[in-house]
């Protein structure tokens, strides 16, 4: 399968570096490349973006505002964003995962984990980051919303399995990890997680880490099951 990749990022020497690298890849093709978040809504529609390379901070409209407007239309429903920071511990992370990002990487990511991030995201598998993720995510949302919301819709509706899953799945676990624990086998476990999030709506399982703990069906701190 060919991943279609967006490039998006106001420095076009950093896009330029990417793309050389990206383009080398025989199951990657670089489909576009925006400046700003505004460019970045509109080809990500007209370009048929698999996933999109999204920095944070740009001009006229930022990668936030870009990532929540593309995770927000139906027709761009198959499109996942990965968002690249120069700071892994910055709060807008975390704000760009609730506003629908598939996950996060440092610009100073290696090659390798740059290839493997792209495919992992093209595939709705995990969200992730070279450098502590769990850790991350449990700090600022916990921090950014200290009360649990409401839980979400669809919560109530999850079994006891897919929500055992959805814990797990919090906790950063791979099928793999999840299968161990739970004695499944990954395709199962995967099953269980594609159920729970279509009851939840969420659009990957980077999703269902933002449920999980916004919910607060798991807290920070909270140790794996």
């Amino acid at each position: 399968m060919i991943i279609r990749v967006l490039l998006v990022d106001d420095q076009p020497l950093i896009r330029a570096g990417f793309r050389m690298f990206l383009a080398s890849e025989p199951d990657i093709e670089i489909v576009g490349e925006a400046g700003n978040g505004r460019e970045a809504v509109r080809l990500a529609r007209t370009c048929r973006a698999d996933v999109v390379l999204m920095d944070i901070r740009m001009p006229e409209c930022d990668g936030i505002e870009a990532t929540r407007e593309i995770a927000a239309a139906e027709d761009l429903a198959g499109v996942r964003i990965l968002v690249l920071t120069t700071f892994e511990n910055d709060e807008n992370v975390v704000r760009a995962l609730r506003a629908g990002a598939s996950g996060f990487l440092g610009k100073n990511v290696e090659p390798a984990e740059l290839l493997r991030a792209i495919r992992v995201v093209a595939a709705g598998e995990a969200l992730l980051s070279p450098a502590a993720t769990r850790g991350l995510v449990t700090q600022f949302l916990s921090q950014a919303q200290p009360e649990p919301l409401p839980p979400p819709e669809g919560l109530d509706r999850l079994t006891e399995r897919e929500r055992e899953v959805l814990v797990l799945v919090a906790h950063g676990l791979t099928n793999d990890e999840i299968g161990e624990r739970v004695f499944l086998s990954p395709l199962t476990v995967k099953t269980h997680a594609n159920r729970a999030m279509a009851k939840l709506g969420a659009r990957d399982r980077a999703q269902l880490v933002v449920i999980a703990y916004q919910s607060g069906l798991v807290r920070a701190g909270d140790s794996v099951p």
